[in-house]
């Protein structure tokens, strides 16, 4: 068990490594926030690149400063569409720019695991595998509708995010969908997924052992359980073609994006 943990996680950690290589670039330095990052400057299987400084992802954004406000203003981040549910919302609410497009997209965030749920699902095992299994084929329509609408009709001049609490599931399925879309490589797509482990190492330490004590897990069987992994985003995407027939399938029939939407977006954000 421990050696299959560990094969996992040094798998887990060169596919992050491989995107953390521009993280400087990328990573957008917030004093109160975490997994602030730019989704550009990803080649594109037909010789192109994701547009800099015009999508970017993030954790929760409640605690930022005022300078970091201020820098998503001189960002041009005026449009934001949040994936968490109602309650989720209410208990941290965004800290933005004024005049910010805010849309809460919370479809099927209000029905996510509690703490005590989610230690009976992690004494069960494969937690995140149900997460990304028949609930996010379920709700991916409506909850990411709304971000490829802005995405549609955002101005060029300026830039938008999008996010969930922790940046990584919900906000990971977005961008992957995204990247999907611009004919970024699965792998690039992966190890974008995967990074979130590292970015959210500190915050995640302390949701960890939390959950341990609660469970009566190990620390360790924790985090394996909990780690983002190139398995799940695959399976999001499995689910979406056993479900549709195909990824385009679906973006045509639950989010109104044909050939020709599809074509905007490339033209908008890619290069």
């Amino acid at each position: 068990m421990k050696k299959t943990i560990l094969v996992m996680a040094i798998l887990v950690q060169t596919l992050a490594n491989a995107q953390l290589t521009d993280s400087i670039k990328r990573v957008v330095p917030l004093k109160g926030g975490l997994n602030f990052r730019d989704v550009g400057g990803y080649k594109t299987t037909d010789g192109k690149e994701v547009a800099w400084g015009k999508v970017y992802r993030s954790a929760a954004i409640d605690k930022l400063t005022d300078d970091d406000v201020s820098l998503l203003d001189k960002k041009g981040i005026h449009t934001v569409v949040d994936f968490r549910g109602v309650a989720e919302s209410k208990a941290a609410p965004d800290r933005l720019p004024q005049n910010t497009d805010y849309t809460l997209s919370p479809a099927g965030s209000d029905s996510i695991p509690n703490p005590a749920q989610m230690v009976k699902l992690l004494k069960e095992g494969g937690f995140l595998e149900k997460f990304y299994g028949t609930d996010a084929v379920k709700y991916s329509g409506d909850r990411f509708r709304p971000l490829f609408v802005k995405l549609l009709v955002l101005d060029n001049k300026e830039a938008i995010m999008y996010h969930c609490t922790g940046g990584r599931d919900r906000t990971g399925m977005a961008t992957a969908l995204f990247l999907y879309i611009l004919n970024v490589p699965q792998k690039t797509i992966e190890e974008d997924y995967v990074a979130s482990n590292t970015y959210l190492k500190k915050m995640n330490k302390g949701m960890m052992a939390p959950l341990a004590k609660m469970s009566g897990l190990s620390q360790e069987q924790i985090e394996n359980e909990m780690a983002l992994k190139p398995e799940l985003i695959r399976s999001f995407f499995a689910g979406l073609k056993t479900q549709y027939g195909s990824i385009e399938h679906f973006l045509q029939q639950e989010m109104g994006i044909g050939p020709k939407e599809i074509n905007i977006l490339r033209k908008k954000y890619t290069k």
